[in-house]
C-alpha cells in the first residue's frame, strides 16, 4: 500500500468579486502536485481540491505499474500469456499512446518499461555499456507489438517480460482529468501543476492570463522567457541535472526507446499544447528526435508549440510561439 504524504498549504491573494485564489501542495503519483483554484472561500476551495485529489488517485490506481492491483500491472503480469480485459478509459489511453508513437516515429513508446536499466545516473556507473548490452536492453521494446482488441477491450503483450508504463504521459493525463472535473463542477479558473506539468484554465484574479516562466538551464536562478498561457498546458523536460559523461561526451537520462542510447544535444524542452497529456509525451519525444526533426514535427501539429535549448545555450523555437518577455 502506497503511503501518501500531504503537505497542505493554502494561500489567499487578490480578492476580486468575492473570489479568492487558493493553493494546496501535496505528494501524488510519487511526485509533487500543486492544485490551485479560484473560489469564494476556504471551505469551497477545500472541497474542490479534494475532488481533484480523488480523481488523480483514481487514475493512479489504473495506470500505476507499482501498484500490483492496477490494470496496468495485470497487463504486464500476463505478457506472453494472454490478453487482459481493461476498462475503456485505459484502453483509450493506450490507443492514444500508440498514435503518439506513430506520430513521433517511436521516440515516444509506452513499452519503454520493458527496457533493461543499463544506464545509471546516480554516480555508480564507471564505464559506458557495450553496444551488445545496449542493443539487448531494448530487445523487448516496441509499440508495434502491442496487440489491442477493441471489440473485447483487451490488451496483449506477446513477449514474456514485455511491459508498458505511463511515466512520460501519466502525470499529464491525470492533470487533464483533474482540470476537466473541476471545470465541470463550476471552478472558473485554476492551475493543476503536476511536478512541472502545468495545466491552466481561466484567468488570474487581476484579469490577466496565467504566465509561465521558462527556467534557463544554464543558470537555474534565472528565467530566459516568460510566456502567456491563454489556455491549455505547458510541460518542460530537462536533462541538465541527471547525466553521465564518458570521454568528454555527456549522456542524459532521457533514453531513446528505439536504440537504448541516451539523447544528446538538447538540455531543455518546453512544449505548449491544449492538453497536458500531449505536451507531456511530446516534451520527451523532442529530446529523443533532436532539434531539427523535433521542431519539424511540432510545426505540423495544430495549437502546439515548442521552445528548446541546446547544449551550447542556444534557443530554438517552433514557428508560431510568442516569447514576449526575456
Amino acid at each position: 500500500m502506497k503511503l501518501y504524504i500531504y503537505i497542505c498549504v493554502f494561500t489567499l491573494t487578490n480578492v476580486l468579486h468575492s473570489q479568492s485564489f487558493f493553493t494546496r501542495k501535496m505528494i501524488l503519483m510519487g511526485c509533487g502536485f500543486e492544485i490551485s483554484v479560484v473560489a469564494k472561500d476556504y471551505s469551497e476551495a477545500d472541497k474542490y481540491i479534494d475532488l481533484a485529489v480523488f480523481e488523480i488517485k483514481r487514475i493512479e490506481r489504473i495506470i500505476s505499474s507499482w501498484d500490483v492491483n492496477s490494470e496496468t500491472s495485470e497487463i504486464n503480469r500476463n505478457s506472453g500469456i494472454k490478453p487482459v480485459k481493461v476498462s475503456k478509459e485505459l484502453y483509450r489511453l493506450i490507443e492514444r499512446s500508440i498514435v503518439l508513437s506513430r506520430l513521433t516515429d517511436g521516440a515516444f513508446d509506452i513499452s519503454y518499461a520493458s527496457m533493461d536499466k543499463v544506464w545509471k545516473f546516480d554516480g555508480s556507473m564507471k564505464k559506458k555499456p557495450s553496444e551488445e548490452i545496449i542493443a539487448k536492453s531494448v530487445s523487448k521494446v516496441g509499440y508495434t507489438n502491442i496487440i489491442l482488441d477493441k471489440s473485447e477491450s483487451t490488451v496483449y503483450l506477446p513477449t514474456r517480460g514485455m511491459k508498458i508504463g505511463f511515466g512520460s504521459i501519466g502525470k499529464g493525463y491525470a492533470a487533464d482529468m483533474a482540470k476537466q472535473l473541476l471545470i465541470s463542477k463550476g471552478v472558473i479558473s485554476g492551475i493543476v501543476n503536476a511536478s512541472g506539468d502545468m495545466n491552466t484554465w481561466g484567468k488570474q484574479l487581476n484579469g490577466d492570463y496565467w504566465k509561465v516562466a521558462i527556467i534557463n538551464p544554464m543558470n537555474k536562478n534565472k528565467n530566459f522567457a516568460t510566456l502567456s498561457l491563454k489556455k491549455g498546458a505547458v510541460v518542460t523536460s530537462g536533462n541538465y541535472e541527471k547525466f553521465v559523461s564518458f570521454e568528454g561526451r555527456k549522456y542524459s537520462h532521457i533514453i531513446d526507446p528505439r536504440t537504448g542510447y541516451p539523447s544528446e544535444g538538447i538540455v531543455s524542452v518546453s512544449v505548449f499544447a491544449e492538453k497536458a497529456e500531449l505536451a507531456d509525451a511530446l516534451a520527451t519525444s523532442v529530446f529523443v528526435m533532436g532539434i531539427e526533426a523535433g521542431l519539424d514535427r511540432i510545426n505540423q501539429l495544430p495549437n502546439t508549440e515548442c521552445l528548446l535549448i541546446d547544449n551550447k545555450g542556444k534557443i530554438h523555437s517552433s514557428d508560431n510561439i510568442n516569447i514576449y518577455e526575456k
